[in-house]
C-alpha cells in the first residue's frame, strides 16, 4: 500500500496551517503558491513547497499533480482562481478534491463543477472547537469539509493487541487508518498485518458521523 500524499495549493493562513498540520501527522505534503514569500514559509515544514501558478494547466502536470491522493484548493481571496483550479484538477483526473469556500455561492459552484468536498472554515472551525470540548478521546483533528475529518485519537481498547485486519476497523466502522504514532515513531498507511498497542495514537479518515462513534467506544 503506497503512502497516501496531500497537496495544498494556496498558502495563505488557512493553506499553511493545513500544511503544518498534516505534516506534524507524519503525512507527506506539497504546498504550492505563486509568491515565493508564502512558500519560504513552509519550506521547513513541508515534505516540497514549491513557487507555481496553479492555473496553469502544465505547471500542475508537471508538478505531477494527478499523481496526488488528495489536493486541497486553499485559494482564498482570488475566486476567480480558486474555481480555475478545481476544474484543472478534477480534468486531471487526482482522485480526491477539496477546495475551500468563501462564501455559500461560491461553494455552490464548487459543487456544481464537481468537488469531492467544499470547505468552509470559519464554519469548519466552530465544530473542531464544540467537538474538543465534548469528546475526550480525540486528541486533534482536521476538518476536511462539514461531512469529512482526519482525527488524532487514543486508541480504543478494543482494538489493542489486535492488528488492523482483526480489529476490521474499515468495515466494521467505514473509517481509515492512515497511520499510527508511537512514542517518536510514525507509522504512515501502516500494513494490515500491523499490530495495535495500548499506547498507540489513531490518525484516522472518514466521514465525521463515523468517526463520533468509534470515538465513543
Amino acid at each position: 500500500m503506497k503512502n497516501m500524499q496531500f497537496a495544498v495549493l494556496g498558502l495563505g493562513r488557512f493553506g499553511i496551517s493545513l500544511v503544518r498540520e498534516l505534516s506534524r501527522m507524519g503525512l507527506d505534503v506539497l504546498g504550492v503558491d505563486s509568491d515565493p514569500n508564502k512558500v519560504n514559509l513552509v519550506k521547513d515544514i513541508a515534505t516540497y513547497a514549491v513557487e507555481a501558478d496553479s492555473t496553469d494547466e502544465q505547471v500542475l502536470k508537471t508538478l505531477g499533480i494527478r499523481n496526488f491522493d488528495v489536493v486541497v484548493v486553499a485559494i482564498g481571496e482570488n475566486v476567480q482562481s480558486n474555481i480555475l483550479t478545481t476544474i484543472l484538477l478534477k480534468d486531471m483526473g487526482v482522485p480526491m478534491v477539496v477546495a475551500k469556500a468563501q462564501n455559500n455561492l461560491h461553494g455552490r459552484v464548487l459543487e456544481k463543477i464537481g468537488t469531492d468536498l467544499v470547505i468552509y472554515p470559519e464554519r469548519d472551525m466552530a465544530i473542531r472547537v464544540a467537538q474538543s470540548l465534548v469528546t475526550k478521546s480525540v486528541l486533534d483533528h482536521i476538518n476536511l469539509s462539514s461531512e469529512y475529518s482526519i482525527v488524532e485519537m487514543i486508541t480504543p481498547d478494543l482494538f489493542v493487541g489486535k492488528t488492523l485486519r482483526e480489529s476490521n476497523i474499515r468495515e466494521r466502522h467505514q473509517v481509515s487508518i492512515i497511520a499510527l504514532k508511537r512514542g517518536d515513531e510514525i507509522i504512515v498507511n501502516p500494513t494490515p498485518d500491523q499490530s495495535i498497542l495500548a499506547k498507540d495514537i489513531l490518525v484516522v479518515l472518514g466521514k465525521i458521523k463515523h468517526l463520533d462513534k468509534l470515538s465513543d467506544l
